[in-house]
């Protein structure tokens, strides 16, 4: 898939605010500092089209990117460590479930895992919860520049063992598996 056009659309805080765009979406989901909004930068080929922060829970709204004119990509606030109230958790989770257990256009998630770290427990418990409610999942590794190719091979391995899925090994920074990613979207959407 070759990315034509590619814009930010607007931040909504509920599934309320988001426009209905009649086209397929794709949702990008992980622990907070992941990597989504570098994810989204690298696979789009933008430099700045989702903001990057090293501080973790910058994401608080439903980002929307509309793509080609042909599909939705949306990211979505990250779960786990964040220097927010429990109440704001709280309020992003309701928000977070309302997205993807009643948005009609939403095809698959995108779960973004920290490849230079086990599985954590809310990774666990968000494919599981996905899983429950028959939400397709994509599975992608991220920071993979980080590591060396034997290490990226390891945690890779273990990644798959402990979600039961295939893992796409990903680095936004060396662009590694950029194409494989646009790929499997393209497929996703139809």
């Amino acid at each position: 898939m070759k990315i034509k056009t590619a814009e930010f659309v607007l931040s909504a805080p509920t599934l309320a605010d988001c426009p209905d765009f009649g086209l397929p979406e794709i949702a990008m989901i992980g622990r907070s500092n992941v990597g989504k909004s570098s994810f989204i930068n690298a696979i789009l080929n933008r430099k700045k089209i989702a903001k990057t922060s090293n501080t973790p829970g910058k994401t608080r709204l439903i980002n929307l990117y509309k793509i080609n004119e042909e599909f939705v990509i949306a990211d979505l606030p990250g779960y786990g460590y964040a220097k927010v109230s429990k109440v704001e958790q709280q309020k992003w989770q309701k928000n977070l479930q309302e997205y993807l257990l009643k948005r009609d256009t939403l095809r698959a998630v995108i779960q973004l895992i920290d490849i230079r770290h086990d599985v954590q427990k809310n990774d666990l418990q968000m494919r599981e919860w996905l899983e429950h409610h028959e939400i397709p999942i994509v599975t992608v590794a991220t920071k993979a520049d980080t590591l060396s190719k034997n290490d990226v091979y390891k945690s890779k391995q273990k990644i798959a063992r402990v979600l039961n899925t295939e893992v796409i090994e990903f680095s936004a920074k060396s662009k590694l598996n950029t194409e494989q990613s646009l790929q499997v979207i393209e497929e996703i959407i139809k």
